[in-house]
């Protein structure tokens, strides 16, 4: 089965969002929170005042039981929401409240076995109809992705592949064609002292993917401050943020993640 490529005729909310961004500011702040931590209606709290306070998209996590890819913030963060109670489901009534209140796009990052299990048409039909904008898909490659890029088209979502340092340039073109909203860019950001090394790193990847036909390229994991953004956007189109809101919400609630957002976003400032 021949998996489509991007139908670039599809208006994406986030590429929106970013373009957006851009246009009166360095560019976009994408800010990261688990469904259902501390609990559902926090998470949803939390989430809108991301939106409120400078959040340009929103990427909401599915707690799952191994997050293998996550940092010790992240994880704990996810265990808690599992321990409350987190449904699948809790993710549409999520993105509906969120979307209710505010006109930011979200997107779901997920690992791939608990979309398998819900059925991938049906997830793709459920979050369309929650207001859901896409899925970030960390643990799942394009070319094994034929059935979330069929469901995608289907029902308008995009959908966001990560990129790496490490990947080759063939890699970095299938993923650049087969992502629609921004490619996701990892990076390893703010071990003291690796600084510098780390940002060239980010910045090369983001040129490699710039010379394979990205329009959007985001760089995430490890940013905390809004220098760190500010520095990310000079050759970045969006500043991934998750593990200081997660600590953020967990040491203070939303009043603690609220400034943390303000504080962030006075980096996309031009």
């Amino acid at each position: 089965m021949t998996a489509p490529a991007t139908d670039h005729t599809t208006v994406s909310p986030v590429a929106s969002a970013i373009d957006a961004a851009a246009v009166d500011r360095r560019g976009a702040l994408i800010g990261y929170l688990p469904v259902g931590f501390p609990d559902l209606q926090t998470s949803i709290d939390a989430a809108i005042a991301l939106a409120q306070n400078g959040v340009d998209v929103l990427e909401l996590g599915v707690p799952y039981s191994d997050p293998v890819m996550d940092g010790a913030v992240i994880q704990a963060a996810t265990m808690t929401a599992l321990a409350e109670g987190f449904r699948l489901r809790d993710v549409f009534t999520a993105i509906s409240a969120i979307r209710a209140a505010v006109d930011v796009p979200v997107l779901v990052m997920t690992y791939w076995n608990p979309v398998l299990q819900y059925g991938v048409e049906r997830f793709a039909s459920d979050l369309a109809a929650a207001g859901g904008a896409g899925l970030i898909t960390p643990d799942i490659t394009p070319d094994a992705a034929a059935d979330w890029l069929d469901a995608s088209e289907r029902h308008g979502l995009d959908r966001v592949f990560l990129a790496a340092p490490t990947s080759s340039d063939e890699r970095l073109s299938l993923v650049t064609e087969r992502s629609r909203g921004f490619v996701y860019t990892v990076s390893t950001m703010g071990i003291t002292g690796a600084r510098q090394d780390l940002d060239a790193a980010a910045k090369t990847l983001v040129g490699r993917l710039r010379t394979a036909g990205a329009q959007h390229a985001c760089v995430g994991i490890g940013i905390s401050t809004a220098e760190q953004v500010r520095s990310v956007l000079e050759y970045a189109d969006g500043a991934i943020v998750g593990s200081v809101f997660v600590k953020a919400l967990a040491d203070g609630g939303v009043p603690a993640i609220t400034e943390v957002a303000r504080s962030l976003s006075a980096g996309t400032a031009r």
